[in-house]
């Protein structure tokens, strides 16, 4: 029980780190007018998509969790694609 409970707590700081991450990717992006980390950004908002469809499966709401999945495969391929590219 101990573990489901710090599972629910990493659920809630996740997608909070990795909007941080994203947004700290995106400013320095805009500063140095460098773009080549976007796809890293791209990613971690996929990333912070994905533990908050975790969290809504969790909380019996399907739908909103199967689109914030959807998004995060979709970022996630456009990270791949523009990482190759």
């Amino acid at each position: 029980m101990k573990f489901k409970e710090e599972w629910k707590g990493m659920l809630k700081i996740l997608p909070i780190v990795f909007a941080i991450i994203a947004i700290s990717l995106s400013v320095y992006g805009l500063i140095t007018r460098d773009y080549q980390l976007n796809f890293l950004m791209i990613f971690f908002l996929g990333l912070s998509m994905l533990t908050l469809g975790i969290r809504e499966f969790q909380s019996k709401r399907k739908a909103y969790g199967l689109f914030l999945i959807g998004v995060f495969l979709f970022s996630t391929y456009a990270s791949i694609q523009s990482f190759i590219w």
